[in-house]
């Protein structure tokens, strides 16, 4: 079983913004509308988060460092 890193969940909304500021940037460069699973696209995000993911992983790690620590409630007893 792969474990899941916690910090993959909390970078994908910068992730979703990369690709949504992407796709909009080649519909404006070809002056129509373009998919976000154009090759070109999904090049440019791949750039983008090669160029940007070591500062994006750091301030994640940051961000999570002053997270509050979520406590699990306790089960409540049941009725007898």
């Amino acid at each position: 079983m792969i474990a899941l890193d916690p910090l993959i969940f909390r970078e994908l909304p910068v992730i979703r913004q990369i690709i949504l500021d992407e796709t909009w940037l080649e519909a404006e460069r070809r002056g129509c509308g373009v998919s976000s699973s154009d090759r070109v696209v999904r090049e440019n995000v791949c750039l983008v988060v090669l160029r940007i993911g070591e500062q994006l992983r750091e301030s994640t790690q940051r961000a999570l460092a002053f997270a509050p620590v979520m406590i699990p409630h306790p089960a409540e007893p049941e009725a007898a």
